[in-house]
Formats: structure tokens, C-alpha cells, sequence
């Protein structure tokens, strides 16, 4: 959402990469993306809060070890990188907090293949594919490089470059995407980047590392503006148990539903606010359509002033209770011109109503209901995790107890419809630099002891 901004410094855009002249601008409230009143409808680069719904095939990030990069800008706020910052080993730099804007990869086998732009963060000599020329700034976040070609373009000749990808220069020794297949669960990522696991150490204990803020409310840092009040947002119970919150600034005045929009975009959630409400530890939900000024509320009132003039308050969002909700589901195979289905579920829906009613939607309907299993896929920033559900699990009270947990996790949480197959697994593995002529026991008890596997 965009919103007009008074400019107080010297700002460029981030389309065209112009100064802004004059002092107005207009500016996204969630990833902060500055434009020019005229290139605003030409805008067509996806906000953060819905990049995970454009992911086709959920893949982590690979983060490195944290460090400082110049005159680099953040892939998810557009902020200039001014302190330590995680690079993804495969597509983007990130700032001092982790998101879940996730590598998107085909791994369907095809014949062509499509440009995978990224963008922002070229060298201020990079050359536009189309127009010649140039492309990279380094005043802000623009400017679009194919991962697998190299192409450069703008943001706004990168919709004109033919889409098909040639891979480049490179293309006789790149293979494609779908000729790379990882069936090993135990393989670690790290591996493939040459990233030492010991670096990995302690961000690896927590990998919901994100935004939040985590410590005592002494190193919290106070609004100095009288006029607005700090406040520490939860977005469900699993952040209050960590103690992980971010922090909001809102008017004293301002009223519930500015308040809780304000929480979800500090948590990039780009859902309806009506469906949101906020509420204290305690647990009682704020009734009063005025958060912060609350001067008709009893002195005795158990709710308590939301304001506080040594210690911000603090908050969870919770999502108002359905009684039916629609659900997306996505389908595991390939489906072309069909991402996913949407269905409504209500109190009486289990996992297998919805496993039966998806099959007809998808075209399979004449299949068996037992071949088929609906998975539930979080798509975290640094991992992907899997489980298949159970055919009587109620779906809605699913969903809940994923709100309930973590509003965010919920964001970022997709339903699969799997079919039920047993791979048999094959590894081929040629090793050479062996003595010859030695018996096959022999050749195992080799390998054995140069691998230092224990049997």
C-alpha cells in the first residue's frame, strides 16, 4: 500500500532510479519502495509481504556467516546494509534479520525455461540487455539480474526482454533445474556452498531468527516523540515463550484497527486487519475502539492503560475466530496454467473430505482417495519442513493452532495434495585412485577406513 510521504532528504527512485524532485514522494508502508507519482502505475515488482505466495516450489535459503557489505542494500526492507548482514549462497542479501522471501525453482522437467530475475545490488557499471543503458545504482535497490543467464535490464525493460532463458554464454555446461534432483534427506545444503558448519552453530539453534527483538526492556529504545507511544507486538505464543517481539510506533490517539494493521505490517502479513485483534497477556481482548487513549476506561479496570511512560506495552495478535474459512491447496505435481485450488472448509472438514473434494478439482477424480495425502509445508527461511497430516484431523482446528502458535508461521504455511509413492533410492558412485586388482571386501574395507565410517 502506498502511501504519500514528505520527502526531509535527498531520495531516489526506486523504478526509475530518478531523484525525486520536489518534496513528495510515495511510499510503500511495508517495504518501504519509493516512487515517483508517475512510475507508480507502472510498478509491477512484488511487495515482501506477498513474495512467499509466488513461490511455485518452496526452497531455503543457504545464509552464510554474517558480514558487512558496502554500498549493498537489504532484498526485504530496500534499506542500505549499514550493519551485519546474511548473503544467501544461492540468491539474495538480507539485512540483520531473516524473512521468508524463499528461492523459487522449477524442478519440473521442461523444455524452455524462464528468466529468474533478481533484483538490486548491481555493480554501478551494469548495462541494461534492452535499452543499453545503465542500470545499477548505488543510491538505492533496482535494477534486475537473471540468476541463470546474467542478463541486466530496469525494472522496466525486464517485462520486455523476451522471457525464455538461454543460460548464457555458459549454456553448454549449465545444467537445468530439472536435471538436478536431491533425494537425500540427510544431505545437508551447507555442503554444497562450502559453508563450515561451526558457523552455522548458533543461528542454526533458532530458525525462526527474524525481525524480532529479543532481550530485556531496559535495551528498548523509547520513542523520543510525545505524541506516539512504542509498543511490543507478539504475533502468537511460541514468540512469547521466546521472548522475540518487534516494535511498533503508533499515535497515542490511534484507534484498534490502526493499531493492529500497523502490528501486521511490522510482521508483513498482507491479510484483512478486521480478521485480527489484539490482546493483552492476560488474555482479554481489547473491546474499546480507542488503544492508546483510553480515558473513558476506569481507573480500576483490569485491561490497564495501554501507555506507559517508562515501559512500552505489549501485545499479541490473534486471529478472530471461524466458523468456515477458505483454504488453498496446491498440488504436488505439475499442473500447467493451475498454481493451486481454493476450497472451503468448515468445523466438520477433516483431511480427508478435503483430500476427496480436491481430486475432482484437480482432474483426478476417478483415482482412489488412499493414493493420495495432504501435507503440511512450512516454509521457513533457513529450512522446509514437512508432515503429513491425518486423514481425521479436523482441518479448522489445524489452522487455529497454527494462529495460535504464530500468526506469521501461518503465513507462511501451504497445504500440498501428495501422492502415495515408495521411491527406491539409487546412488551410483565412481571412485578411482584404487589399487588394482583387489577383491570387492576388500575395496569396502578401503573406503571404510578412508571415510572413517563406522559400521
Amino acid at each position: 500500500a502506498f502511501r504519500r510521504v514528505t520527502l526531509t532528504k535527498p531520495t531516489f527512485c526506486h523504478y526509475c532510479t530518478d531523484f525525486i524532485w520536489g518534496l513528495a514522494g510515495y511510499q510503500c508502508e511495508v517495504c518501504n519502495f519509493m516512487s515517483h507519482e508517475k512510475c507508480l502505475k507502472n510498478v509491477k515488482i512484488p511487495c515482501s509481504c506477498i513474495a512467499p505466495s509466488l513461490v511455485r516450489v518452496p526452497v531455503a535459503h543457504c545464509f552464510g556467516p554474517p558480514g558487512l557489505y558496502k554500498r549493498k542494500f537489504c532484498a526485504v526492507c530496500r534499506k542500505s546494509l549499514e550493519s551485519p548482514a546474511f548473503r544467501c549462497e544461492v540468491v539474495l542479501k538480507m539485512h540483520g534479520y531473516l524473512i521468508h522471501v524463499l528461492l523459487s525453482c522449477d524442478v519440473f522437467p521442461q523444455d524452455t525455461y524462464h528468466h529468474h530475475w533478481r533484483e538490486g545490488n548491481l555493480s554501478s557499471s551494469a548495462r541494461c540487455e534492452f535499452c543499453k543503458k545503465t542500470c545499477g545504482s548505488s543510491e538505492v535497490l533496482s535494477g534486475m539480474r537473471c540468476e541463470w543467464c546474467g542478463i541486466l535490464a530496469h525494472a522496466a525493460c525486464c517485462v520486455i526482454v523476451p522471457p525464455e532463458c538461454t543460460f548464457g554464454r555458459l549454456r553448454n555446461m549449465i545444467l537445468p533445474p530439472s536435471c538436478v534432483q536431491l533425494f537425500s534427506r540427510n544431505f545437508s545444503k551447507l555442503h554444497c556452498f562450502r559453508i563450515s558448519e561451526n558457523l552455522q552453530t548458533e543461528s542454526d539453534e533458532d530458525d525462526d531468527v527474524d525481525g524480532s527483538t529479543q532481550g530485556s526492556t531496559k535495551d528498548i529504545q523509547i520513542s523520543t516523540d510525545s505524541s506516539k507511544q512504542t509498543l511490543k507486538i507478539f504475533d502468537g505464543n511460541d514468540a512469547v515463550k521466546r521472548n522475540q517481539f518487534r516494535l511498533i510506533s503508533v499515535p497515542r490517539i490511534a484507534k484498534n484497527e490502526e493499531v493492529v494493521e500497523a502490528a501486521l505490517r511490522a510482521y508483513y502479513i498482507n491479510d484483512d486487519q478486521q480478521e485480527y485483534e489484539l490482546q493483552t497477556f492476560t488474555q482479554q481482548v481489547l473491546l474499546s475502539d480507542d488503544v492508546i487513549n483510553r480515558n473513558d476506561a476506569a481507573e480500576d479496570s483490569n485491561l490497564g492503560s495501554v501507555f506507559r511512560e517508562s515501559v512500552p506495552e505489549a501485545w499479541i495478535i490473534r486471529a478472530k475466530p471461524k466458523d468456515e474459512e477458505v483454504i488453498r491447496i496446491y498440488p504436488a505435481w505439475l499442473k500447467v496454467g493451475m498454481a493451486y485450488v481454493s476450497l472451503r472448509v468448515n468445523k466438520d472438514s477433516t483431511v480427508q473430505t478435503v483430500i476427496k473434494e480436491v481430486l475432482p478439482l484437480l482432474g483426478r477424480q476417478t483415482e482412489c482417495l488412499q493414493n493420495f495425502k495432504l501435507v503440511e509445508v512450512l516454509m521457513g527461511s533457513k529450512q522446509v519442513q514437512r508432515m503429513v497430516l491425518d486423514n481425521q484431523e479436523l482441518i479448522l482446528n489445524r489452522l487455529k493452532d497454527i494462529r495460535k502458535t504464530s500468526i506469521r508461521q501461518m503465513n507462511q504455511t501451504r497445504f500440498y495434495i501428495v501422492e502415495n509413492s515408495k521411491s527406491i533410492v539409487q546412488v551410483n558412485l565412481f571412485v578411482g585412485g584404487l589399487p588394482p586388482q583387489l577383491s570387492p571386501e576388500e575395496y569396502t574395507n578401503i573406503l571404510k577406513e578412508e571415510l572413517a565410517i563406522k559400521s
